[in-house]
């Protein structure tokens, strides 16, 4: 495929689906969800031919999970887009307006970005999420998603491209890149003037080339080096119940948890229960010394952990654990190891969750609670787009608002300036 050329195409459909109301946004959408369960089984067929060359290929487990849909995965991504049509529009909204001195109102209010681009991987899903919030943000889309996925992605794409055809908009408004290798993949990187923005999701290394390599404006989204943190006043129970739920609810995604910090005065107790726990869930276990030693006192084997270790990301059913002495020596293991992603505090302790809060840089912060919550969808946001480790214009799961920007609509009564 010509990528600039599909971005010229995409840029010009753009221009059709700004103006659209939301009643006409949300009428897209739901047209949108009924099409793709009326094509279940298509869909399914296409991506049973991905799972099957990927197993083919090696593909990881974790990695296969992340790719599978079947009919109950299609039917929850066309819930999804029920749920975009049922958010309010932000297009339109005021994000801060008054009346001046000399007269001038004033108002700076959220606007389209236009074209928003995405280079992703293996979850077909994100397809389906990233074309509905860029249509509900009155933006078009272009897509360019892993070949682990690509009969899939085709199946998604093509059935949101006819329901847009039906509705009399231009199909282009949702684009998949379809091929042309890492080629493509720096043609769209370099579209500047046709992408207004683009999004990399995915693995550290396409995260760091799209980031290094494009001239168009990226928003980040980062690696999820989770951490759940077990205090000493922390109810041994819930951290337990938290601890597995973080690791083991879906383990192949980036708000999993791939390392357990414990702090020692409860070390103990703790290890003691979770080892068991987590080795019966399936875990394997990476940990310190202290760690080492009470899964051989529970006659279970725990890999020595190294620094490669406290770094990775496994998404898989490993876990890196360690006891730490304080509350400040877990902050510091976080501070020097996380991606910046998710963090969890078990405590009681409203004092020490308070600094746990204030002292970690990272984009979502738990407070009893799984690192699994830093999701668009479990936070009110309907589907996301990705979640930000970056600072500027959005951090943590992106929903509506972040594929927006604003303009300055300024009005006078024949003002000029003295």
């Amino acid at each position: 495929m010509d990528v600039l050329a599909a971005c010229r195409n995409a840029k010009l459909a753009s221009r059709a689906v700004r103006p659209l109301t939301r009643a006409d946004k949300d009428a897209l959408l739901l047209a949108m969800a009924d099409a793709l369960v009326d094509q279940t089984a298509v869909i399914v067929r296409a991506n049973d031919e991905d799972v099957a060359r990927g197993r083919a290929e090696g593909l990881s487990e974790g990695l296969v999970d992340r790719l599978r849909l079947d009919d109950d995965r299609v039917a929850a991504v066309a819930q999804a887009l029920r749920d975009l049509a049922a958010l309010p529009d932000p297009v339109g909204e005021v994000v801060r307006g008054e009346r001046l001195a000399n007269g001038l109102e004033v108002r700076q209010t959220r606007v389209p970005m236009g074209v928003v681009a995405m280079v992703y991987e293996a979850r077909p899903n994100v397809t389906v999420d990233a074309a509905g919030l860029a249509l509900k943000s009155g933006n078009a889309v272009v897509l360019r998603g892993g070949s682990a996925a690509a009969q899939s992605n085709a199946a998604l794409v093509a059935v949101l491209r006819s329901v847009l055809s039906d509705a009399g908009l231009p199909p282009d408004a949702v684009t998949l890149i379809d091929g042309g290798g890492r080629e493509a993949v720096k043609h769209l990187m370099t579209a500047r003037g046709l992408v207004d923005v683009l999004i990399p999701r995915g693995g550290a290394e396409l995260i760091r080339t799209v980031v290094e390599g494009s001239t168009v404006p990226v928003i980040e989204t980062g690696v999820g080096n989770c951490h759940v943190y077990v205090d000493a006043a922390a109810d041994l129970e819930r951290a337990l119940a938290i601890a597995l739920n973080s690791k083991t609810h879906r383990p192949s995604v980036c708000n999993a948890a791939e390392t357990l910090l414990v702090h020692e005065s409860v070390a103990g107790s703790f290890l003691a229960a979770a080892i068991p726990a987590l080795d019966a869930a399936g875990v394997t276990l990476h940990g310190d010394s202290q760690t080492v030693r009470a899964g051989l006192a529970a006659g279970i084997d725990v890999v020595a952990a190294d620094d490669e270790d406290w770094a990775r990301e496994y998404l898989s059913l490993d876990l890196a654990v360690r006891v730490v002495e304080s509350l400040d020596d877990a902050i510091a293991h976080i501070d020097r190891w996380s991606s910046g992603h998710t963090e969890a505090i078990v405590t009681d302790d409203l004092t020490a969750s308070r600094r746990f809060v204030a002292a970690v840089d990272s984009a979502a912060v738990m407070v009893n609670a799984s690192t699994r919550f830093t999701d668009g969808g479990q936070l009110g946001l309907g589907a996301e787009i990705g979640i930000s480790t970056q600072k500027l214009h959005a951090r943590g799961p992106m929903g509506l608002a972040e594929l927006t920007t604003t303009t300055w609509v300024v009005t006078g009564e024949g003002h000029v300036r003295d």
